[in-house]
């Protein structure tokens, strides 16, 4: 069963995405609008937050360290560990994201994977407690992963934090329920910025309808915004 999907993201008033650029028109380090950020986070208490490569490349924190025999690995999903309270997922289609342990921040991993990746680099997960899903198809098919995340790993609720690439994918394929936005009193301004909707040359405006479901006024001028999202 697919879980309930929430695009979780923070911006200024023009939709910058990498906050470290915007953040001094706050007058506030990035870390502490990142706080702010995370308190809305654990309050939309969801099973699990997902994102992709470029998110992931900022916390992976190992080395290649396959193992000098990988014997026979487990196609296309090995659960590691069932029933945590939270998961960390990361799609990683070409398999370049290494790690020192199973968890971070807490939350146990689970890599989305290409049907390219090699068994040396599934039986290093493995071995390192983590938990994949190996895409059948010669592209990842998100609708497929959010099944087997719901059926195999009981997530109900599902936090999109990605990159605009990885929002923008997840907003085509017609998957993310709702959006959570948080609103900071800045503006970036910066030309070519990237943004956290992106969708390529067709964009999205004829296929995403969005509808205010909640509004509310936090610290520091931060405004929250809640939509509900359907489709054309």
């Amino acid at each position: 069963m697919k879980p309930h999907v929430i695009c979780h993201m923070m911006s200024p008033l023009d939709g910058q995405l990498v906050v470290d650029k915007w953040s001094p028109s706050t007058g506030r380090s990035s870390d502490d609008l990142v706080a702010e950020y995370d308190r809305v986070h654990d309050e939309l208490e969801c099973d699990a937050w997902i994102a992709g490569r470029a998110v992931g490349e900022e916390f992976a924190d190992g080395e290649p360290h396959p193992p000098s025999d990988p014997g026979e690995v487990q196609r296309p999903v090995h659960v590691a560990r069932a029933g945590a309270d939270e998961y960390a997922i990361l799609i990683d289609e070409g398999g370049k994201l290494h790690w020192g342990g199973p968890e971070t921040y807490g939350a146990p991993i689970i890599m989305v994977l290409g049907h390219d990746v090699g068994d040396a680099h599934l039986a290093e997960l493995a071995a390192d407690g983590i938990s994949y899903i190996v895409a059948d198809g010669d592209t990842i098919d998100l609708a497929a992963v959010l099944n087997t995340l719901g059926d195999r790993f009981g997530i109900k609720r599902l936090l999109l934090e990605g990159g605009g690439r990885t929002n923008g994918t997840f907003f085509k394929a017609g998957l993310v329920d709702e959006v959570s936005l948080l609103i900071f009193p800045a503006i970036g301004g910066r030309s070519g910025s990237p943004t956290l909707f992106e969708a390529g040359d067709d964009g999205l405006a004829d296929h995403v309808r969005l509808s205010m479901s909640a509004n509310e006024m936090r610290r520091n001028g931060v405004v929250h915004l809640r939509y509900a999202v359907s489709y054309a």
